[in-house]
């Protein structure tokens, strides 16, 4: 009787999940289907797009919320310079292999759409972009760790702080093997 009113339930069912469009749908007039123009975006301008959370979450502060909290945090004058070039060159490194995924995604799309992709060419495809894509995330979560060494233990605390993670983060005191604290 169980498995009569299953199958019957699906049976009913079926036809409703057969005529419910694909939330991809929208998708297929992108140039490059695999990313949207705010991913595009966000890739060559060498946001962070969460890829550094495991540093910003765990008490690593990234340059960019540091500029926007810089007199709150009491940051020198030499400490918001150093900050300033460590979050452009961030966006110039991150943004340059940006521009590469978008190649690579862009050739992977135009492989698909011409039908000319092979099972070995799209192993070698996706393992440059995630390559990239890991390469990126290195950029990023080194860039905290940079960061964390120009400040001291009180500013990283306050910028714990002001962000709302206070209580959960633990304290490395900013500093990193060979690095120079600021005061």
């Amino acid at each position: 009787m169980r498995w009569t009113l299953m199958a019957v339930a699906l049976l009913v069912a079926g036809p409703a999940w057969a005529n419910a469009p694909s939330p991809y749908a929208g998708m297929t007039d992108r140039p490059i289907r695999a990313l949207s123009a705010e991913q595009q975006a966000d890739l060559l301008a060498g946001r962070g797009m969460g890829l550094a959370l495991a540093a910003e979450l765990n008490g690593w502060p990234g340059p960019v919320h540091v500029i926007e909290l810089a007199g709150a945090m009491r940051l020198t004058p030499a400490q918001l310079a150093a900050t300033q070039r460590l979050m452009t060159q961030m966006q110039a490194e991150a943004g340059a292999l940006g521009a590469r995924v978008i190649d690579e995604e862009r050739a992977l799309d135009t492989a698909f759409r011409d039908r000319s992709i092979t099972p070995a060419d799209l192993s070698a495809r996706t393992s440059r972009i995630a390559a990239l894509q890991g390469e990126i995330r290195d950029v990023h979560l080194r860039t905290h760790l940079a960061q964390a060494a120009l400040l001291n233990a009180e500013q990283i605390a306050a910028y714990g702080h002001l962000r709302g993670y206070a209580g959960g983060a633990p304290q490395h005191g900013g500093a990193m093997p060979g690095s120079h604290r600021h005061h």
